[in-house]
């Protein structure tokens, strides 16, 4: 049987679990409880809920649990860049076929942005295209 090695592209999270990687990213590796409070600010939760949505993102690889103390310690097993990058090369292939372009024109007319939000993505693009020449 061969192996590969698992991205954050191999198991896109669920709105849910997107929800408690943005408390991981944020505050850090956390306890169930810890989660859950933050989760609260948002909308009410169940401690319970949360365990088993943890336990579920172990299982898929999205998050690691630390079992050395008594509570339960977990953290995002990627880096919200590369899951966001992920993310995005989903819906660029399903949404978009493909066409960047299509997905940029998509973003800015479902959501209109500032002067200063296109003059970052300018900056943004013309980083990019300096790294890859």
């Amino acid at each position: 049987m061969t192996t590969r090695k698992q991205s954050a592209t191999t198991r896109l999270p669920t709105d849910a679990e997107l929800d408690i990687l943005h408390v991981l990213w944020d505050h850090g590796p956390s306890t169930v409880r810890e989660v859950q409070h933050h989760l609260a600010t948002e909308r009410p939760t169940v401690y319970t809920t949360v365990l088993k949505q943890l336990q579920v993102m172990a299982e898929k690889g999205l998050v690691r649990r630390n079992a050395r103390l008594r509570s339960h310690v977990y953290e995002a097993r990627f880096p919200r860049e590369e899951t966001q990058r992920g993310i995005a090369a989903d819906l660029l292939k399903r949404a978009f076929r493909g066409s960047p372009a299509a997905l940029v024109l998509g973003v800015l007319s479902a959501h209109s942005a500032t002067r200063s939000d296109l003059a970052e993505i300018r900056k943004m693009i013309d980083d990019y295209e300096k790294r890859h020449r």
